[in-house]
């Protein structure tokens, strides 16, 4: 068995729009989504539910059990897919990243009312990526795009249609809606991944080297497991067939690869370079692991240090935290700390302070704090932590408990600009095929989610 349908549902938990499910009783999908209501309602954090669902058969349902997979979108939405029958939900959760990078590349952003507003072109979406056996089918934005138009093209292709196309003597325009002569033109190119035909005034390529770090830090400051994943974005811009080979200095730090379709598998496994006939527009070339280069200890090492102080008593307790940098030349930005102070937690007061300069205003280079009095966080965001220095947050909260529970772990998430934890380096690109000089643009950028614990 495969994916026997998808569903996406707003921030109230109702259903926007789902796959048809005409091979199922009707009320097979609500289960589904009563099951994941249920499982949110019972946690205290939404971040406690398990990835994972069972669900029991129905009254007067044939089938067995099912499992609902399901993942968080931005928005408070969320997607789900229904398995049954011996199926691995790796799969489902791929085609549920996959269905959601193909909705990012249509619209932009993802909310309810985005959903509701394109309802035509999401339900034109779900019916072309996953057919009516719960297989995947077509997944790449670039060949969708030639199958179900986008909202912005829609509008422009019926504004004009509307105004010039002639009109026989039935009323009716010739050659269908948009006057092709059918749907085969979007299969046309005998390449998969790319169109047919394609010209631009101004003929580039970039690549965009991103890393995310994960890790868990020890109470003592030791880093217990620290692990990176790269992938390499990639936004096409060319004409006609371009056949590519893109080299690096140092391929050995790329391990566990994952490419695009793209790829000739033989020459980077000879070679160690990367030919390819790029998608036109945006695609994701290559992804791979980052274990460091040390025989002894795998662990990548984690760029920030933090001094955490943290005394709990009655009804509340005292916090101090240092934080900075260990990087000697990138600066971090977009900096957040996290601490779950309990669920009887009922507020919080703290002042923040960089390197010697007194306490900090709201929005300021120290920083500003919060606290979240529905999900019982405190929380600390700071713009930019340079090269040296120290960044200290101290305050205290309160509880309606005698004895609070925080959690004993902070989550801090950062961002380093025009950096990469591999040091990865690309060494050159070649273009054969079309006799057109490109331009070729790099750039990096590293993420980290870090567990640190107290």
């Amino acid at each position: 068995m495969a994916i026997d349908g998808l569903i996406i549902l707003d921030g109230t938990g109702r259903p926007i729009i789902q796959s048809g499910y005409t091979a199922y009783p009707p009320a097979y999908p609500l289960l589904h989504i009563d099951t994941l209501n249920n499982a949110l309602a019972k946690v205290q954090r939404e971040g406690d539910i398990d990835p994972v669902l069972y669900v029991s058969p129905g009254i007067g349902d044939s089938l067995a059990g099912s499992a609902c997979c399901h993942i968080e979108v931005g928005g408070g939405l969320r997607m789900i897919a229904s398995v049954s029958g011996d199926a691995d939900p790796l799969i489902a959760f791929s085609f549920l990243q996959a269905f959601l990078e193909i909705l990012y590349d249509y619209f932009g952003t993802i909310s309810a009312s985005t959903l509701r507003d394109n309802f035509d072109i999401v339900y034109q979406l779900l019916e072309e990526t996953l057919d009516s056996s719960g297989h995947p089918l077509t997944t790449s934005p670039n060949a969708l795009r030639d199958i179900v138009l986008p909202p912005s093209l829609i509008t422009k292709l019926l504004a004009s249609v509307a105004a010039s196309a002639p009109t026989s003597s039935s009323g009716r325009q010739p050659g269908g809606l948009f006057g092709g002569s059918g749907t085969g033109a979007a299969f046309a190119s005998p390449i998969p991944w790319r169109k047919a035909g394609v010209k631009h005034n101004h003929n580039e390529i970039l690549f965009d080297v991103v890393e995310e770090m994960r890790g868990i830090v020890g109470r003592n400051g030791g880093t217990l497991v620290s692990n990176v994943w790269g992938k390499i974005e990639s936004n096409a811009k060319l004409s006609g067939t371009p056949d590519l080979q893109l080299t690096f200095t140092n391929p050995n730090v790329l391990t566990d690869c994952a490419f695009h379709p793209c790829v000739r598998l033989q020459r980077w496994t000879r070679d160690k370079a990367l030919s390819f006939v790029p998608p036109d527009g945006r695609f994701v070339l290559a992804e791979y692991q980052y274990t460091g280069q040390s025989a002894v200890v795998s662990n990548v090492p984690v760029p920030l240090a933090l001094k955490t102080s943290i005394d709990i008593g009655e009804f509340g307790g005292t916090i101090h935290l240092s934080l900075s940098s260990r990087l000697s030349t990138k600066p971090m930005e977009n900096i957040e700390v996290e601490l779950y102070l309990g669920d009887d937690a009922s507020g919080a007061q703290c002042v923040t302070s960089s390197a010697g300069n007194g306490v900090g205003s709201v929005g300021g280079a120290e920083g500003s704090w919060g606290f979240d009095s529905r999900k019982k966080v405190l929380k600390w965001e700071i713009p930019s932590i340079g090269t040296s220095g120290s960044w200290v947050l101290r305050g205290s909260w309160t509880s309606k408990s005698k004895a609070p529970r925080p959690a004993h772990a902070l989550h801090i998430r950062f961002e380093i600009p025009a950096y990469n934890f591999s040091s990865l380096k690309v060494d050159q690109l070649r273009l054969s095929g079309e006799g057109y000089k490109m331009y070729k643009g790099v750039r990096g950028r590293s993420l980290g989610s870090i567990e640190w614990r107290w």
